[in-house]
């Protein structure tokens, strides 16, 4: 049976739309916890349109099964824990149909940009990399490449060329740093140019010179220029 499309919060751009930025949101949350900073981002990028989706509510095994919105299940924060796969990977297919769609609504996949929060970049990661479209890059905030073992064998050949921003708080808590310098790692080992920041005094959230630094990335990849 067909996955029920996901609702998304939708800023719509302030001024001529050429460029998309799809973010989704971590463990718990929703578009809407999110919509003010895209808001504020979306001042200084008037072309840019951005789409928050929702994620759907099911049982998290390391939230005692209670029902949340989450993108797939986590049984616990460690490197040991296994990786719902399957979850991972029904999250990502629905991003990628959000994308499709702004392509075929006449958005160059060269002009969207997809990120993410903690399990939010953990989703983005997997679609963006297996996707066959090239995007204009990958936003990663406080999260962590699910799947090592076996997402390198699953990419496509576009994604290659997709630069990645990556930050991270020095005392993040819940998605730890070096979780974090792990996956920027193993992505540069694979040929992917990666920009690494770490805040010093932030934990498992965000502060004002890493979203300073969001928006020199969303403008150096998707500067405001005709289609």
């Amino acid at each position: 049976m067909a996955s029920k499309a996901l609702t998304s919060v939708v800023q719509a751009a302030r001024g001529t739309h050429t460029a998309t930025v799809i973010f989704l949101h971590g463990l718990g949350d929703s578009g809407e916890g999110w919509s003010d900073m895209t808001e504020q981002l979306g001042r200084q990028l008037p072309h840019v349109k951005f789409i928050l989706p929702n994620a759907p509510k099911q049982k998290v095994t390391i939230n005692m099964g209670m029902r949340m919105p989450s993108w797939y299940d986590i049984v616990a924060l460690d490197q040991a824990s296994p990786d719902d796969e399957r979850g991972l990977l029904a999250s990502s297919s629905q991003i990628t149909e959000i994308v499709s769609k702004e392509v075929n609504g006449g958005i160059p996949a060269s002009r969207i940009l997809l990120g993410g929060f903690s399990q939010g970049c953990a989703v983005s990661l997997v679609a963006a990399l297996t996707m066959e479209y090239g995007l204009a890059g990958i936003c990663c905030l406080s999260g962590y490449l699910p799947l090592r073992a076996k997402i390198f064998s699953m990419t496509s050949d576009a994604s290659k060329r997709t630069p990645i921003f990556w930050g991270h708080g020095d005392i993040d808590e819940v998605v730890r740093p070096e979780w974090g310098s792990l996956s920027v790692e193993a992505l540069k080992s694979k040929g992917y140019s990666v920009d690494s920041r770490i805040y010093s005094g932030m934990p498992h959230g965000s502060c004002p010179q890493e979203m300073r630094d969001v928006l020199s990335f969303f403008q150096e990849r998707l500067p405001n220029k005709a289609l």
